[in-house]
């Protein structure tokens, strides 16, 4: 009972911004066939000025798609839950996008088409001015005095 309660909380959570459900004016991201993505795969947008920037100081960029406003980058499913996005970067769940023209940029010399979502969300962070914020998950510990 209480795995299907938190299934149906976490659920509900990932698809509140309607962002992937596959309604209309939205298109999949579609991952390069040689590529394997076992778990699933998620997209994370930000606006073209900081596309650029973001891909010189990444450690490892994944596939990434760009238009004339933004750049998606793949990131494993479930990328979301615990870290609260800066309001300049788009969680797109299923890598479900905005209709348009996002065309691959980049893809991996690696088999696996993600890019890691810590660095990816602290590089967001840093360049839209933002400081990092973990939601908090489960009640807060005590701290014992010394």
């Amino acid at each position: 009972m209480l795995r299907q309660t938190l299934s149906h909380l976490l659920g509900a959570r990932r698809t509140r911004t309607g962002e992937g459900d596959g309604t209309t004016g939205r298109i999949r991201l579609p991952l390069p066939p040689a590529l394997s993505a076992s778990l699933g795969y998620d997209a994370v947008g930000v606006p073209a000025q900081y596309g650029f920037r973001l891909m010189s100081h990444l450690p490892r960029a994944g596939c990434v798609f760009a238009d004339a406003d933004k750049w998606w980058w793949i990131v494993p499913s479930g990328s979301d839950l615990d870290l609260d996005w800066p309001e300049q970067a788009s969680y797109a769940t299923g890598a479900y996008v905005p209709a348009g023209r996002p065309r691959l940029i980049h893809a991996p010399e690696s088999r696996t088409p993600y890019t890691p979502p810590i660095p990816l969300f602290l590089m967001v962070c840093q360049v839209t001015g933002v400081a990092p914020s973990w939601a908090r998950s489960g009640p807060p510990r005590a701290v014992s005095a010394p």
